[in-house]
């Protein structure tokens, strides 16, 4: 089974003239269009000014999407659009009919790192480049995700529970260093390097598993994504969400877990089958879990994963900080007006010729 990482920065190798919509090169420039109004179609819950202020002008037409999510209203908002932002909250999804309603579109900017509500196979057929935010967020999920390992090793959120619930109970709990874990990482993209990066520093034993990203990462072995599951004590993902990589997680590869293994997901939730990974904690095949993202978000109040204790659970915040939102707003407003005020190529456009990634 092959997963991959994230990192590419490339353009895609082809897009169509807005009126005869034929093929241009992967030389192609990015004329501005300052002598007509340009049409910026917004998918994610931001205001008009906001949207003004990320292209950098006020002389645009900009047009919401309102929720709750209506395919139609969202077909209708697209036609026509120099540029779509999409939705950061993946509600808004644009699909292959979608798309081919479209038009001429000279990029499809999605403000976030997973862009799986985005048909991009269909959009590099149309000739529309699809952007992600790639690596804005990095370093703050890789925090998090070493946040998350040593509350699982140390039985940190349970503890802080139980000290305020008034208890003061200093009872030995079974609890492990990070440095005496071997932690296999899937993906070893931006995310994935920052992790490897953060368990250097901890002396941990690194294994990875990544056949898009070639290069080496400093303190990883490369290994196969079977032998990567059965020697690792901490398994984090750091994969995209496509239809080879849904359900990596699954009853066949939990069997290949150590019963002391721990999983942990701050990329996409349907990486992981819940009802296997449910499975696995009540019949204690596994250590346990750390999730940030789920298969249907938010998470259910009654889901199983509620109730174990050696589960460790957050609200998909894991790539959320100050810095990581500056980094953000930059980043998509560059892309913006390298587009549309500039006349040049956007950067990490994702449905280029090499494979694409998305964290």
């Amino acid at each position: 089974m092959c997963v991959g990482g994230e990192g590419h920065d490339h353009i895609i190798p082809h897009r169509y003239d807005r009126v005869a919509r034929t093929p241009l090169t992967a030389n192609h420039t990015y004329p501005s269009r300052r002598s007509m109004m340009t049409v910026v179609t917004c998918l994610s819950p931001y205001t008009v000014d906001q949207v003004k202020t990320l292209v950098g002008t006020a002389e645009i037409e900009v047009r919401l999407v309102p929720d709750p999510p209506a395919p139609t209203a969202v077909r209708q908002a697209v036609v026509g659009a120099d540029v779509i932002i999409g939705d950061v909250r993946a509600k808004h999804r644009l699909d292959r009919d979608t798309l081919a309603a479209v038009g001429s579109c000279r990029l499809i900017q999605q403000p976030a790192v997973g862009y799986d509500s985005i048909d991009v196979t269909a959009a590099a057929e149309f000739g529309i480049p699809v952007a992600n935010a790639g690596g804005y967020n990095a370093e703050t999920v890789a925090d998090w995700v070493v946040m998350a390992a040593l509350n699982l090793l140390r039985n940190g959120a349970r503890r802080d529970a139980s000290m305020h619930a008034g208890a003061y109970d200093r009872s030995f709990e079974r609890s492990h260093e990070l440095s005496a874990m071997t932690v296999g990482i899937v993906g070893l993209g931006n995310i994935g390097r920052a992790v490897a990066h953060r368990l250097a520093g901890f002396g941990s034993t690194v294994l990875g598993h990544d056949p898009v990203v070639a290069q080496p990462v400093p303190g990883v072995r490369q290994v196969s994504l079977d032998d990567l599951l059965a020697g690792s004590t901490i398994i984090t993902i750091h994969a995209p969400l496509t239809e080879v990589t849904r359900h990596l997680i699954n009853p066949a590869t939990i069997d290949l877990l150590r019963p002391d293994a721990m999983i942990i997901n701050a990329s996409r939730g349907p990486l992981i089958d819940e009802v296997a990974l449910i499975d696995a904690l009540r019949t204690g095949r596994i250590g346990g879990a750390a999730l940030d993202v789920y298969e249907a978000e938010p998470l259910a109040t009654d889901s199983a994963l509620r109730t174990f204790d050696n589960v460790f659970l957050t609200p998909h915040i894991a790539g959320d900080s100050l810095e990581s939102r500056r980094r953000l707003q930059e980043l998509v407003a560059d892309n913006l007006r390298r587009v549309l005020l500039h006349g040049e190529p956007p950067h990490h456009v994702v449905n280029a010729a090499l494979p694409a990634t998305a964290n």
